[in-house]
């Protein structure tokens, strides 16, 4: 029996422009020590893009623009203000990031990494809401890994 050829996954083509944009924001993430989860239901209808908890407990928020009219169409991006201690947008090379209000962080990235071209301001969470958002995001991790490993539950 001939094996198969083991191929490499195409993951470029498989990966919309915004969630290229979040892989290389997770990964610039990884890099300051924190570790990020994409599409993170929040209270309110809200959905991040990516959440990232840091080292000391941390709660980033980055929102992934691919494009203006994406920005534009955009219309509750204050809410999550009041589920992060900082909040960023990351954007490509092309974007014009002028448009971004500036008292918000600001990544550039591509499929590949990023960079923080404006360091969000920092706003911390009340403990409650910090420890209440921590448990549902370590939660909603956990499934998703269960979900992987065994994907009848």
């Amino acid at each position: 029996m001939t094996p198969l050829p083991l191929s490499r996954p195409t993951f470029e083509t498989d990966l919309s422009a915004g969630q290229r944009l979040a892989r290389g924001a997770a990964r610039l993430l990884r890099s300051h020590d924190f570790l990020a989860l994409e599409e993170v239901p929040l209270k309110g209808g809200l959905r991040a893009d990516l959440l990232a908890l840091g080292p000391g407990g941390e709660i980033w928020i980055v929102e992934c623009k691919s494009c203006r009219a994406d920005f534009r169409a955009d219309r509750k991006w204050q809410g999550y203000l009041e589920h992060c201690d900082r909040f960023f947008w990351a954007v490509d090379p092309d974007f014009p990031a002028a448009i971004l209000p500036e008292d918000s962080g600001l990544i550039l990235a591509d499929a590949w990494g990023g960079e923080i071209l404006r360091m969000a301001p920092e706003t911390p969470l009340a403990a409650a809401r910090r420890k209440a958002l921590t448990r549902e995001v370590a939660r909603l991790a956990m499934a998703r890994l269960m979900a992987l490993r065994d994907p009848a539950v």
